[in-house]
């Protein structure tokens, strides 16, 4: 990871002096701090909108309660049905906990989906960031996680923005934090990262001193410093990814418009606004409420991105200083108010077709609310919010019994959630089949998985 610095600025910043447009990322998977290409927009995408189709994956740490998002049971005893009433939305016959009255007023937009029902019951991103449960068989370098398949299938929409980007903050909890990478399909594929824990501290960080943004044009004395990075990571064994991240990063950094790329404040006050306030603390080892990166996903979208992965807040709420219903009064408003923006967005910039919106965790939540006023885990049924895409919206998908206990209409399976994903962005899954490094067939999807044809 290579950092670049600008010069100190307290204000709206970071607590450490440098605010978020201070400073600049070159490579690294899954790492850095909101990094440079991905802010900038080529000539050819300068205009509002795009051309292309992509995914916006939101990742939810520790399993949401499906029971107390967009599944209520009211009329069920009180140790199951919980704190929360259900509210109407502009959908008729759909409703969603009273604590997202703007995406409840704006149902025709979403798919609440109800029933998921295999999940793999670990605290893990794997399966929202390959559609795979971990442990199931996969190629010796690793299964690519959906980003890279997009990438190596449909490669770059321009030269100045990867297709396969990571929003996904480090966490305590490891498995909260990474989008998995390229796998057999190689490192170029992997995901490029954009945040970074803490990126004056950090172990996984490289600065490179003496360059700031002030000397982005001095492309020798650049040049000399990425080489000398190069050096470095010789002897880490890591040489071959970075020419792919040096390749793409030269230009990129010497580009003239790299600070005004990089100033979230040339967006609109009032869009901004719509998203709510960045919370940047963390949430025990998940991830902090970073609200307004549901907007930065939506620059990266249309600057050319393809698939947008990113983690949000932390909703593993068992008891003690992370009880359910307390925790539920805090982080679901400020679910409402990003989920409401980004989808609103999307609509009036005409990208409501061509960009998907994936809301999930890894599980769901025990009907029965335990000794310590929560919930723990139930992997028997999940739930997720889908939105744009072309998809038939304004409907909920699938339900579960009168607890809350297991799907009863329209069971739905992860990977049936990819394919449905992945045709929206242009690809048939059925149609694709690569060899890894063994000569081993892999698949997008597992042979039989199509995309939901109640919502395609």
């Amino acid at each position: 990871m290579l950092t670049i610095f600008g010069k100190s600025w307290r204000r709206n910043g970071f607590c450490d002096g440098y605010s978020r447009r201070d400073f600049i990322k070159v490579g690294g998977m899954a790492l850095g701090g909101l990094s440079l290409p991905w802010m900038l927009q080529s000539d050819a995408q300068a205009a509002t909108g795009s051309n292309h189709r992509a995914i916006i994956n939101i990742y939810m740490p520790g399993g949401p309660s499906h029971i107390d998002l967009w599944d209520l049971k009211p009329d069920a005893p009180a140790e199951i049905r919980g704190d929360f009433s259900p509210i109407k939305t502009n959908v008729p016959g759909v409703e969603i906990c009273e604590l997202f009255p703007r995406m409840a007023s704006m149902m025709d937009k979403f798919i609440p989906v109800r029933s998921i029902c295999d999940a793999d019951g670990r605290h893990d991103a794997y399966q929202c960031m390959t559609g795979y449960k971990r442990g199931q068989r996969e190629p010796r370098e690793g299964r690519p996680n959906w980003g890279a398949w997009v990438s190596h299938l449909q490669g770059k929409v321009n030269n100045a923005v990867p297709a396969n980007v990571s929003m996904m903050y480090p966490t305590g909890n490891g498995t909260w934090g990474f989008t998995e990478d390229g796998g057999f399909l190689g490192l170029k594929h992997s995901p490029f990262g954009l945040v970074e824990k803490d990126p004056m501290k950090s172990s996984s960080n490289m600065v490179l001193n003496g360059i700031t943004l002030e000397r982005l044009r001095d492309r020798d004395g650049l040049r000399a410093a990425i080489d000398s990075f190069r050096r470095d990571v010789d002897s880490k064994g890591i040489a071959e990814s970075m020419d792919v991240y040096d390749q793409q990063a030269l230009n990129i950094l010497t580009t003239t418009k790299l600070v005004e790329a990089l100033d979230l404040s040339k967006e609109d006050p009032k869009t901004l606004e719509h998203y709510g306030d960045n919370d940047p603390k963390y949430r025990r080892d998940g991830a902090p409420a970073m609200a307004r990166n549901f907007c930065v996903a939506r620059r990266l979208v249309e600057a050319g991105a393809r698939v947008v992965s990113l983690n949000y807040s932390r909703w593993d709420w068992h008891g003690g200083d992370g009880m359910n219903f307390p925790r539920s009064r805090q982080e679901f408003p400020l679910l409402d108010r990003g989920m409401a923006a980004l989808v609103q967005d999307l609509h009036e910039r005409g990208l409501d077709r061509d960009v998907s919106v994936v809301l999930w965790g890894e599980f769901g939540r025990t009907p029965k609310i335990n000794k310590n006023n929560s919930r723990d885990h139930w992997p028997r049924v999940s739930c997720a919010m889908l939105a744009g895409g072309g998809m038939k919206t304004g409907q909920a998908l699938g339900s579960t019994n009168k607890y809350g206990e297991h799907a009863v209409d329209r069971p739905v399976k992860f990977q049936e959630i990819f394919a449905t994903l992945y045709k929206n962005v242009g690809i048939d899954t059925g149609k694709i089949r690569l060899f890894d490094n063994s000569g081993t067939p892999q698949y997008m999807v597992e042979p039989g998985m199509r995309p939901i044809e109640e919502i395609s």
